[in-house]
């Protein structure tokens, strides 16, 4: 397979997969909005998540299947779930704060994202492995390259969606429900679909 083909096919591969990161994303920035540092920590925070997405799949497709048992990746779904009940005490705790800020961003921090990207990210693991133990070492280094080339274009997109002016308005108004909201429904999906605790 020519190195065309691999760009094709893992630029296809990792919008079906990490699409949804767009929402997640976008609503960490609403949290920080105007912030300096915003895109900064999301970026990272990004990056370090996938990246550990990536070396896992990576791993697991060299022949390492026990760095990372199948039957853990469910189990990621606590991640999102803490924290978006964590941010959903934080609104409640602080609703008469909010022209002050109340608890808005306290959970922005690079590894904060890492983690909910690493959670949201996991049962990808189980799709990249067999395509990677299918291109081999050459195809991995090309879908490697591709995928964390735009992983930076995902970040810029949900940057772009939540500032848009009636996006950022609605985002602006609903964070405080809305970014925990998702964040539980994140880590009971994970936990259902894969069967964590018996679901």
């Amino acid at each position: 397979m020519n190195l065309l083909s691999w760009i094709v096919q893992a630029t296809a591969l990792f919008l079906v997969t990490n699409i949804d990161d767009i929402i997640v994303l976008s609503l960490f920035y609403a949290r920080r909005v105007g912030d300096r540092g915003t895109t900064a920590k999301i970026l990272i925070g990004q990056y370090l998540g996938f990246g550990a997405i990536l070396a896992a799949a990576v791993l697991v497709a060299l022949g390492a299947r026990t760095f990372l048992p199948e039957a853990a990746i469910p189990y990621f779904g606590l991640i999102p779930l803490t924290l978006g009940l964590y941010a959903a005490w934080k609104a409640w705790r602080d609703h008469d704060n909010d022209d002050e800020g109340g608890g808005r961003g306290t959970t922005l921090s690079a590894l904060t994202i890492a983690a909910v990207t690493f959670a949201n990210g996991g049962d990808n693991i189980g799709v990249y492995v067999p395509v990677f133990a299918a291109v081999g070492i050459n195809g991995m280094i090309a879908y490697a390259v591709v995928f964390l080339a735009l992983v930076a274009a995902l970040v810029l997109a949900a940057r772009y969606v939540a500032t848009r002016k009636r996006i950022a308005e609605v985002l602006e108004r609903w964070e405080h429900v809305l970014f925990p909201l998702v964040l539980i429904g994140l880590g009971i999906v994970i936990l259902i679909e894969g069967g964590a605790f018996g679901l």
